[in-house]
């Protein structure tokens, strides 16, 4: 079990991969997208 090994976070690290073990992150989405900013400019 180490860097070589595929199927640990450690190997996925190593080899620059990813899956079960080591899940890519997804990005949020950003404040700006949740409240559009020029749909409250028409609001008021």
């Amino acid at each position: 079990m180490g860097k070589g090994d595929k199927k640990t976070k450690r190997g996925k690290i190593n080899r620059g991969t990813f899956g079960a073990r080591r899940p890519r992150i997804k990005k949020k989405p950003s404040i700006e997208q949740k409240i559009n900013v020029s749909d409250k400019a028409k609001a008021k």
